[in-house]
């Protein structure tokens, strides 16, 4: 466990760490215009090799696939912390970015050979946790080594930890038997990597490009195109990266529509918090992080007391519902918020949304896992790891195209001249006393209305959590931990 939380940290800092090192990144290696893609690239490989990594290991065996995506993403570490211009670092994101998604699938199902169905939400808590963690850590490590020592830092600090894991896991993880032998559904493969990188790009690059503009709208129409082709090639397919199972099954497709939503709202939050408490309360990055704790504090003890009790009582759709519900209530208060709220009112704010975010990931991968046989417990948790991902991506991009186009309707009529730009809430400095007052409570104004347009997704995911059966909630029977029971979950996967 202890070689597995490390390669989690690890994937998920890569995720989060470049934000706040992005400018030095720029200066240094020339490559302004393109400087978006050293975060882009690294979320679309990772989304694009999930479902195909998970699949392996359920051929293969996950240990060596564990340990060959672990080394592909060390080796790319290096790359990127050595790169001497932007078109290197941007492929050796991408390099990175593979490893990194098959370091995070495959340790969730790597938990659901391991641990029994019984004990498995006290376990996948733990790791939720470190990714929730690390998406509040990783700006503040990259800004930390960007500042006192170097950006190429926030790269190269993976070997140390990353060889420590590997060594850790080549050693401990049980070799388990591989499944199945028969031909990788390569094809299945590429079609799948196809959606998730018109996905990724429509929503990393949708508001630059704009949202009319040819690219976007080919790249929208050829996206769906690819995802009604995908099911025939899958049925198809002799050992498809998603058994047609997958399609039919409600308790995967529900789990991972509430998965979608819940990381939409959880890194609309993680993301435009930061900003919000920098650009309104003028506290650095560093001070941003620590008025985030109260968040952190809230998700790190909900997922741990939501594994437990998930554990101990099984009743699995209980705790899904309530952490959606403490979600919501949380967003709805974040929508209340304004330039003069205290610090403590945002406290209290921030630790319930935390709390409700918390309870929710985990909970949704350990439903999925129960209600699948083990010859397909990789593919079940690349689906859910999947729809995470894109759901992070929409929810950014969302709430991203909300704020700047709210901040703009509420400061069109601003003066420019000095340097300020409606379309750039970073220069609301730029403008004299009161004119950034109102700027400062149009941003304000603009963060919370975001929130508020955001919650219904935690709504529609509350109603799909009515209608889940989890496994043991069905009466399926578990085996004790260690032992992967593929007689009830299997049969819940077809009664679905």
């Amino acid at each position: 466990m202890s070689a597995l939380v490390l390669a989690v940290l690890l994937a998920a800092l890569d995720q989060t760490i470049v934000s706040t090192a992005l400018p030095r990144m720029a200066e240094d290696l020339n490559g302004f215009d393109d400087i978006a893609w050293v975060s882009a690239a690294y979320l679309l490989a990772s989304t694009a090799v999930t479902p195909l990594w998970g699949k392996l290991g359920d051929m293969f065996g996950r240990k060596r696939l564990y340990l060959a995506s672990a080394s592909v993403f060390l080796i790319a570490s290096v790359a990127c912390g050595l790169a001497r211009n932007l078109s290197e670092l941007i492929g050796a994101r991408v390099l990175q970015g593979a490893g990194g998604g098959g370091m995070i699938v495959l340790t969730f199902a790597l938990v659901g050979d391991i641990v029994g169905p019984s004990e498995r939400g006290r376990y996948q808590g733990m790791f939720g946790s470190v990714y929730g963690v690390a998406s509040i850590v990783g700006p503040l490590l990259g800004g930390v080594f960007t500042d006192q020592l170097s950006w190429r830092w926030a790269f190269l600090v993976n070997l140390p930890v990353g060889i420590v894991a590997l060594a850790i896991a080549a050693r401990a993880l049980p070799a388990a038997a591989p499944g199945t032998r028969a031909r990788v559904d390569y094809f299945g493969a590429t079609v799948l990597a196809a959606i998730a990188t018109g996905l990724v790009l429509v929503t990393s690059f949708g508001e630059r490009w704009g949202w009319g503009s040819p690219a976007v709208v080919g790249l929208i129409a050829g996206t769906v195109a690819l995802a009604v082709l995908l099911v025939p090639v899958e049925r198809r397919a002799a050992a498809p990266v998603l058994p047609p199972a997958m399609f039919t099954s409600r308790t995967v497709v529900f789990s991972s529509l509430i998965g979608f939503f819940a990381n939409a709202a959880m890194f609309a939050v993680l993301v435009y918090l930061p900003t919000y408490l920098q650009i309104v309360h003028g506290v650095s990055a560093t001070l941003s992080g620590i008025h985030m704790l109260p968040l952190v504090a809230g998700l790190v003890v909900s997922q741990s007391l939501a594994g437990r009790r998930a554990a101990h009582t099984g009743r699995l759709r209980a705790i899904l519902l309530a952490g959606l519900t403490a979600n919501l209530a949380g967003l709805l208060l974040l929508s209340t918020i304004g330039a003069a709220t205290h610090t403590l009112v945002l406290s209290v704010y921030f630790l319930i949304t935390g709390i409700g975010i918390g309870m929710v990931p985990m909970v949704v991968l350990t439903t999925v896992q129960n209600s699948v046989p083990a010859t397909d417990l990789g593919a079940a948790s690349a689906v859910v790891t999947f729809a995470r991902s894109i759901g992070a991506a929409f929810g950014v991009a969302v709430f991203g195209t909300l704020l700047n186009t709210g901040f703009a309707d509420r400061t069109h009529a601003l003066p420019t001249a000095g340097g300020f730009d409606a379309t750039r809430p970073d220069t609301i400095g730029e403008l004299p006393g009161t004119l950034r007052d109102t700027a400062l409570d149009a941003f304000a104004h603009a963060t919370a209305t975001g929130y508020l347009w955001i919650a219904p997704t935690l709504a529609l995911g509350m109603l799909l959590a009515l209608f889940l059966k989890p496994a043991r909630e069905s009466g399926a029977a578990t085996t004790a931990p260690g032992r992967p029971d593929p007689s009830a979950d299997g049969r819940s996967v077809r009664a679905t």
